[in-house]
């Protein structure tokens, strides 16, 4: 914790707590401790890991501050999530597969040399893999690079294919380099085998539909050093990594009066940066109900809810959440000009709907759409095609209004968010939001969490508790002391200006 707290590396780390007396006082040693070598502490985070007591550092702080009354099941908190980069290099799908074989041969070479010199010509492969494949310019020629990813690929098979020769141990096949090249070259290319014996090596496109196009982006390797990392987009940014969700309580402060209690990170959730927020919400909520401290009131933005989750929460957490829901996309949504959906009355006990102008729906039929279950109210083509409303209604080639509606608790729960997001009160309320923005800048400037040091998921959940509990014991001191629980760095400029002032 006092490493991320400074944000160091294990060999400064390991400096500060042999010469440095505040820390030797912290962690209760004798001044003339020789202290320790600074590969202990990696050796150390993968115990943590091998024992899964990653969040176990931040457990200890919040019951502590549970007993002391500075953070409770109920009241307010807010989540948001960031994108977190990986520790191993950006490969693209040219370098991924020559440095799949590389790592393999490397792998292969460590754990049975005898077998590499006897089985391959170790010149040959050696002169194409000595080196890592990203530090070369890459052919500009379209025809080339193609050519070269097959060169890869033919390689790759042919190390498999003397691995899983008969001949060949079989302990060497479970080394998790060979496997990692197994699904790289499977979810790169395709192999077929012609009448003639002829054995023909595809590379995989991603435009292809027809079942040899690439996997989809959640099950893409992308670094065979990290199986975890993942390719992912959001708006404008593209990266490889992972994602992070900071959840924290949050006290609404009057100007120049202190809050009752500092604000403090409850949860920290990394997940696979192809995650949608929508599904990493239910083991957010998970871990705080272990910990005892699910809010009352839980603030997020619109990449989170969705009509089943604002119903899920509010029946098996009773946490409310509060966050502007999608709004209905359909045309007359949209125009402002027709009749959408929330402006039809729904009667559940009669399954019938009533159109604004009073005429009501024939049939009510259950259906499956995209997946989810729905039903769709139809009105009657009489009813709609003499209707002097029909242009703002509807522009179907039957003549006649549908409408699709979800089970009646989650279009009731739609429908009731929609309606209070549009009053001056959410909208005041829900400002109490944007404060998780700050702890997360705060977060990645003071311990450095934006790129992630470690490889695997695992770590890099480890070190975002690690670096959550940080900046809970940062805001705690600077709380107890009556400090600005973030102080923002300023300019030599307006550092001028504020003692001129003065």
């Amino acid at each position: 914790m006092l490493q991320k707290a400074a944000n160091l590396t294990d060999r400064q780390a390991a400096d500060e707590a042999r010469e440095n007396l505040a820390w030797k006082y912290a962690l209760g040693l004798r001044l003339d401790d020789p202290g320790f070598d600074h590969t202990v502490l990696s050796e150390f985070r993968t115990r943590v890991v091998e024992h899964q007591a990653e969040e176990r550092v931040l457990d200890l702080l919040l019951d502590r501050l549970r007993e002391l009354g500075l953070v409770k099941e109920g009241g307010r908190q807010r989540t948001d999530s960031t994108h977190i980069v990986s520790a191993v290099r950006d490969l693209n799908r040219l370098e991924l597969v020559g440095e799949s074989v590389r790592a393999a041969l490397n792998a292969l070479s460590a754990a049975a040399p005898d077998w590499v010199d006897q089985v391959l010509v170790v010149a040959d492969w050696s002169r194409r893999y000595a080196d890592r494949v990203d530090t070369w310019r890459i052919p500009d020629s379209k025809s080339k690079q193609h050519e070269l990813a097959l060169n890869y690929a033919k390689d790759g098979f042919t190390l498999l294919g003397a691995l899983y020769a008969p001949a060949s141990p079989a302990w060497l096949r479970t080394l998790p380099a060979v496997q990692i090249l197994r699904h790289v070259l499977l979810q790169n290319y395709t192999r077929t085998t012609a009448g003639n014996g002829h054995v023909r090596v595809k590379r995989r496109e991603p435009s292809e539909d027809d079942g040899d196009g690439l996997p989809p982006a959640p099950i893409r390797l992308a670094s065979p050093y990290d199986t975890d990392t993942r390719w992912s987009a959001k708006r404008d940014m593209f990266w490889n990594g992972y994602k992070l969700h900071v959840s924290e309580t949050c006290h609404a402060q009057a100007d120049g009066i202190r809050p009752e209690r500092p604000n403090i990170i409850t949860n920290v959730t990394t997940t696979a940066s192809t995650l949608p927020d929508t599904k990493a919400l239910e083991p957010v909520h998970q871990a705080l109900e272990r910990r005892q401290l699910l809010p009352q009131r839980h603030y997020l933005d619109s990449g989170y809810p969705s009509a089943e989750l604002i119903v899920a929460s509010a029946k098996t957490y009773g946490v409310a959440l509060i966050t502007p829901v999608l709004l209905d996309t359909s045309r007359q949504a949209k125009t402002q000009s027709g009749f959408a959906a929330h402006d039809f009355t729904i009667n559940w006990e009669r399954q019938q709907a009533v159109c604004p102008a009073g005429k009501t729906s024939t049939t009510w039929n259950p259906t499956i759409q995209n997946g989810v279950p729905k039903t769709v109210a139809t009105f009657a083509a009489l009813d709609c095609i003499p209707c002097p409303f029909k242009e703002q209604c509807t522009s179907a080639r039957s003549n006649r209004r549908q409408i699709s509606l979800h089970p009646r608790e989650l279009t009731e729960a739609i429908r009731t968010a929609r309606a209070q997001q549009q009053t001056d009160e959410w909208n005041h309320d829900y400002a109490l939001r944007a404060g998780i923005e700050g702890t997360i800048r705060q977060t990645t400037h003071t311990t450095g969490l934006r790129r992630a040091r470690y490889r695997g998921l695992a770590k890099t959940h480890l070190d975002h508790t690690t670096s959550a509990t940080a900046v809970n014991i940062i805001r705690l001191h600077a709380w107890w002391n009556g400090h600005p629980l973030d102080r923002a760095s300023h300019s030599h400029l307006a550092r001028l200006q504020l003692s001129l002032t003065a």
